[in-house]
């Protein structure tokens, strides 16, 4: 005789496998596109780390440290918790560095968990390789003591040094203790809500659209009903079924962030031009427009000869080198070139491409395009 089963290990039971075929369906919907799991493009609210800093010493620099009044000052007051009362002038070695010690306190850090520590130099040193980090608390914005720091520092580079020369790799001042921090003190995040007597997590989409959210709450809909609301183009609600347990909650949310979305991405252009970069998102499109091209090439040569003065019945003359400068410009013939309108980016980059235009020729013409009322995107300068 079988055991019978509960109604609400029934409902978990189908909410699970509505979760299995949800999944299933939608990679049948993305298979014509481009889709991404759920749990990839937002964050849950409520779980962030939390920034931490102190200030370290560094010791066991070989002559590499800092040379200010600043470490021997701090290694003093060191050695003197130890019982020994020295004068900051006796400790004018260069074997030791003041540095900034950051790490950060992740949502689920427990007491006696290891976090990563980034160790930066803040006064003269040259390097910290093959430093040691002493003993340092790391505090929160709260100014209470989280977590200590110690280990030796990795650089990931060298300094190979001559008497005329030397040969450097990587940055040399900053460096990174792994698992350098122990955890004193926890800060569990809480990403739970009550709200109007039903348990709520939000999701928050890292790139906000509401044609995104709505793909997000429907996928969820699909593997349980009626749980997930879109709030705004940022935010979506998903309330957690009354059958689900505490403990369940985690498997919960596994399960609703598996699905896959079509993420819809804004049609915009990055343009910056200090480097000459151009990013142009893939809903970018041009209308049928007329682009001509065409630049001044301007040669400038630099020359200097040498100038002989003759008079007449005279010896006044002075021989004398005189510098000259000419100057030439050339105008490249311009054409008329039409373009036929764009509606991928492959397309687009054809027909740019086509016009022969550097990233500079293509930074102006995208302007003179979004003047022109042409380029059906949003232009954005960086």
């Amino acid at each position: 005789m079988k055991p019978k089963r509960s109604k609400r290990a029934d409902k978990a039971s189908n909410a699970v496998a509505l979760a299995v075929f949800a999944i299933g369906l939608c990679s049948l919907v993305c298979g014509t596109g481009r889709c991404e799991r759920i749990k990839d493009i937002v964050d849950i609210q409520g779980l962030r780390g939390n920034p931490l800093s102190g200030v370290g010493l560094v010791i066991g620099l070989a002559g590499s440290g800092d040379s200010t009044q600043l470490s021997a000052q701090m290694l003093t007051n060191l050695l003197r918790d130890s019982g020994l009362v020295l004068n900051p002038s006796a400790l004018a070695s260069k074997n030791v560095a003041v540095v900034w010690v950051t790490a950060e306190l992740g949502p689920f850090a427990r007491i006696g968990s290891r976090i990563d520590v980034d160790v930066s130099s803040i006064g003269d040193a040259k390097s910290l390789q093959g430093g040691k980090l002493l003993p340092t608390p790391l505090k929160g914005l709260d100014a209470q003591i989280y977590a200590v720091a110690e280990g030796g520092i990795s650089i990931g580079g060298w300094t190979a040094t001559g008497d005329q020369a030397s040969i450097t790799k990587n940055h040399q001042t900053v460096g990174r203790i792994p698992d350098g921090a122990t955890v004193e003190k926890e800060e569990i995040a809480t990403f739970v809500e009550q709200i109007a007597g039903n348990r709520v997590i939000s999701l928050n989409l890292r790139n906000v659209d509401f044609s995104t959210a709505r793909q997000i709450s429907q996928a969820i809909n699909r593997g349980f009903p009626d749980s997930a609301v879109v709030v705004d183009a940022g935010t979506i609600q998903v309330k957690i079924p009354s059958e689900i347990s505490q403990a369940q909650i985690a498997g919960f949310i596994d399960d609703a962030t598996k699905g896959e979305v079509k993420v819809d991405a804004p049609a915009v252009v990055v343009i910056n031009e200090r480097t000459g970069t151009i990013v142009v998102g893939e809903n970018v499109g041009i209308s049928a427009v007329a682009i001509s091209q065409g630049s001044l090439v301007v040669k400038i040569k630099e020359s200097q000869f040498v100038s002989q003065p003759t008079a007449p019945f005279s010896d006044a003359g002075t021989t004398a080198i005189v510098p000259d400068t000419s100057i030439g410009v050339e105008e490249k013939d311009a054409h008329l070139i039409p373009i036929s309108r764009s509606v991928t980016v492959s397309e687009l980059a054809k027909n740019l491409n086509a016009i022969g235009a550097t990233p500079r020729d293509l930074i102006a013409i995208f302007n003179a395009l979004k003047k022109a009322g042409a380029l059906q995107a949003r232009l954005v300068i960086m």
